[in-house]
């Protein structure tokens, strides 16, 4: 049994990798055990908007950051749109214990909100060692585990990470998706005074619901859209019942060519009928799928709210929000694919447009939340090319 950090105290949790690393910690948040991938953010605020994305469905977040907690949590900052991806991280992974929360807006303590969540956490975790093994290695298996009495089953757990099938080949999309068509009419928060309400007649957009965030829906309604959500596997038939002016292809977790099998019938006839589209994230590898594109799995992805990307449309760079482990090849786009955007870590391919249909994509997260506003351009250009089309 591999041992790479021993417990200073009695343990209360332990991150048992498949290789059987095994990783001794303080718990917090929810008791029991899970599964799933091991990443790293490297957002210095925001882990409750990172908490609640559905795109981290499956995983186990390290946090790069050491003091994560200090703000607490409240009511506001939650990203997940629908009750059913309520579990989007499996686990979070932390280097400080979590301190009394420390700001006019904190409603809750993280362990405690974790615990309400089902999230597992442990704490006095080496994460810059966690992290730099990552980058060499790539993404490991892994199992997380909260017990008050400090008793675990480190052989079950570390066969339990190794028999685990992964990401690759898994549609996770249908799991946190919604289930059942709404409106949305919240806009984005404001300082002193919360979040708004569109009121107006603009464009109407359908959000396909892949695992969408809360804020891209804010976004779309800041930007006077009337906007209609519906589940990951609406038919083209019942996404143009709702006459939309656009539609939008949201964020989600999970393997792109899995969601697919089912997805990407449905695009092509948005594409062939010139149906404006927006991808984002998940929803952009899978235009990119429908207009005969290739996605590949990364070794370490990109998580975090400080990623450099390089519009080639206008020239400028900008600091995004990414949280992705599939990425577009953007080394074989087809002839009717032109690259808009690119990565300027390792430079992927970051955003389409196609030449012969009205549909753009980006694969970072415009909406922000956590991280900063320089993509919000990004739903401003797409509304408006609605209202110019109209």
């Amino acid at each position: 049994m591999k041992i790479s950090q021993a417990p200073a105290e009695k343990p209360t949790a332990a991150l048992v990798l498949a290789d059987e690393t095994t990783i001794y910690g303080q718990g917090l948040g929810a008791s029991g055990e899970a599964v799933g991938e091991v990443c790293f953010n490297t957002a210095m605020s925001g882990y409750q908007e990172i908490l609640t994305d559905p795109s981290y469905a499956g995983q186990l977040i390290t946090f790069t950051f050491p003091h994560i907690g200090n703000v607490g949590v409240n009511g506001e900052d939650i990203e997940n749109a629908s009750p059913a991806a309520s579990t989007a991280a499996r686990g979070a992974i932390l280097r400080a214990s979590v301190t009394s929360p420390s700001n006019y807006r904190a409603q809750l303590d993280l362990s405690a909100w974790m615990r309400r969540r089902g999230i597992i956490g442990i704490a006095g975790v080496d994460t810059r060692a966690l992290t730099a093994r990552i980058r060499e290695q790539g993404m490991p298996h892994a199992v997380i585990a909260h017990s008050p009495s400090g008793q675990f089953d480190i052989e079950a757990m570390a066969k339990r990470a190794a028999d685990w099938d992964g990401l690759e080949g898994r549609d996770l999309a249908k799991d946190v998706t919604t289930l059942q068509t709404y409106q949305h009419s919240e806009t984005g928060w404001q300082w002193n005074a919360g979040y708004g309400t569109q009121t107006g007649n603009g464009p109407h957009i359908v959000v396909i619901d892949y695992g969408v965030k809360r804020n891209i829906l804010r976004r779309l309604a800041s930007e006077g859209c009337r906007v209609t959500v519906v589940t990951a596997q609406a038919s083209y038939e019942e996404i143009m019942e709702k006459n939309p002016d656009g539609v939008v292809l949201s964020n989600g977790p999970g393997d792109p060519a899995a969601t697919g099998e089912y997805s990407v019938s449905v695009i092509k006839k948005l594409i062939e009928n010139k149906v404006p589209t927006l991808g984002i994230c998940l929803g952009h590898q899978m235009l990119a799928l429908a207009a005969g594109a290739k996605t590949k799995k990364m070794q370490q992805g990109h998580h975090g709210a400080n990623h450099p990307v390089k519009d080639l449309v206008t020239g400028k760079v900008e600091i995004v929000s990414m949280n992705h482990g599939f990425t577009v090849d953007g080394d074989n786009l087809p002839d009717n694919v032109e690259e808009t955007h690119v990565s300027l870590f390792d430079g992927t391919n970051s955003g389409i447009r196609l030449k012969d249909a009205p549909a753009m994509s980006v694969q970072h997260h415009p909406e922000a939340s956590p991280g900063p506003e320089d993509s919000f351009y990004i739903f401003r250009r797409f509304v408006e090319g609605l209202k110019a089309a109209a």
